[in-house]
């Protein structure tokens, strides 16, 4: 049976830079879909742009017969000439961080003038960064494709949903329900298309085993040479039991009985390869708020589990607060505009926000929340609108949508996860 394809939203920002003569770099973890994205661009310009099959040119470097093509760079430009003359080509490099010295490589490529259009993918940002930002400097845009956001997950569990949410109607209390439930099973299980897409718990559970099996041999043994997988999967397992929480590198580094160089390594490694994403504090007066200790999230709560072992519901689970606030944090990554940032505040007073999305001096507070039983406004919250008064603030939460209340000249929002991208964009 075909497997079924789920429309990414990254695809049309891919298509729209298709004109574009710079390479066309899409990176990601293993197995987040860039292969499928990639299908997609190809059957979009067949049908859309009317280019023929045989001028769109497919290469897997995972295939060794593919890997012929790319031995020798002036062969295939000459291969490259001949086959793009009177008109242009597509080619699309699939693992292109395989070819040697990738990133001069394609710059000598790029730079030989073809009409040729390059896309390129990679699963580690690792070996496509070697030298990236000098060699391609002003060659290429950078796309990142992370495991499927809430709303693709959705689209594959339940299209009619899918298509009630992006029609911006009013959601009926039943299909709420439906709506929290979903979450709650992407909370836990994550957006890895495959593990979405599988039947059971027990085909979930191994498809999350075997991406985390091949991440640790691929990238971290192969590619890293970490030899201590150990000390490594320990660390992963720590901080997976400390998301949300301030991360002391010498506290893990004792824990793990790793030297704080060590440890520190690891750390880059992990983020490097699209597992976490570290979060810097929000401050302007730095004398009043902590500002040396960040915290961390996953890219995926799914490939979180997976490292801490744990798959109940969420209301069985003493961490479900900070499960949901990740889940929170990945939605709000995917769809900040280029100029925001997100951070969170904490005052040595004890003061605290989960989230401060800024844009020069614009900025809005979030507030994560698994339940609530009132619309109440936590006490953190209201020393962040006292401080720095924002026109709107948010609370994340499973309980209460479409309702808002004022503090001073303040709106606090309560929306449910699916309506951060729309309140992102009023920043």
């Amino acid at each position: 049976m075909k497997p079924r394809i789920i429309p990414r939203l990254l695809l049309s920002e891919v298509i729209a830079h298709l004109r574009n003569p710079e390479i066309t770099i899409i990176t990601g973890a293993r197995q987040v879909g860039k292969t499928v994205l990639l299908e997609m661009v190809k059957d979009y310009l067949v049908k859309n742009r009317g280019i023929l099959a045989e001028d769109i040119l497919y290469f897997n470097l995972d295939i060794i017969k593919d890997w012929e093509f790319f031995q020798d760079q002036g062969k295939l430009i000459e291969f490259l000439r001949m086959r793009s003359e009177g008109k242009k080509i597509y080619v699309f490099v699939d693992e292109a961080q395989k070819v040697a010295d990738c990133a001069r490589f394609f710059k000598g490529v790029y730079d030989s003038h073809l009409n040729v259009k390059l896309i390129l993918t990679g699963s580690s940002s690792l070996e496509l960064k070697a030298g990236l930002k000098e060699s391609l400097s002003g060659r290429k845009r950078l796309f990142s494709l992370s495991s499927f956001c809430f709303s693709e997950f959705l689209t594959a569990k339940d299209k009619s949903l899918a298509e009630l949410l992006k029609s911006r109607s009013k959601i009926p209390i039943i299909e709420r329900k439906r709506l929290i439930s979903y979450f709650e099973e992407y909370s836990i299980w994550g957006g890895y298309p495959k593990a979405a897409l599988a039947r059971s718990q027990k085909e979930k559970l191994a498809v999350l085993a075997e991406i985390y099996s091949s991440y640790i041999e691929k990238d971290i043994v192969g590619l890293l040479e970490i030899k201590n997988k150990m000390g490594f999967s320990n660390l992963a397992r720590l901080l997976s039991g400390q998301i949300g929480q301030l991360v002391n590198v010498a506290e893990l580094s004792n824990a793990l009985k790793l030297d704080r160089g060590t440890v520190e390594r690891y750390l880059w490694a992990l983020e490097e390869t699209f597992i976490i994403k570290p979060l810097i504090p929000f401050y302007k007066n730095p004398r009043q708020e902590i500002i040396k200790q960040n915290k961390v999230y996953f890219y995926d709560p799914g490939l979180r589990n997976y490292c801490l072992e744990d798959f109940h519901h969420l209301d069985l689970r003493a961490d479900r607060g900070f499960l949901l606030e990740n889940s929170v944090f990945k939605e709000m990554l995917l769809f900040l505009r280029i100029f925001q940032k997100i951070r969170f505040w904490r005052t040595k007073q004890g003061s605290e926000v989960d989230f401060v999305v800024f844009e020069k001096d614009n900025c809005l507070p979030i507030e994560v929340k698994l339940h609530l039983k009132k619309t109440i406004v936590p006490v953190g919250l209201k020393n962040f609108i006292a401080k720095y008064k924002p026109k709107k603030a948010a609370i994340v939460n499973l309980d209460f949508f479409d309702r808002e209340v004022k503090i001073g000249k303040s709106k606090i929002y309560f929306i449910h996860p699916y309506e951060l991208e729309d309140m992102l964009k009023k920043v």
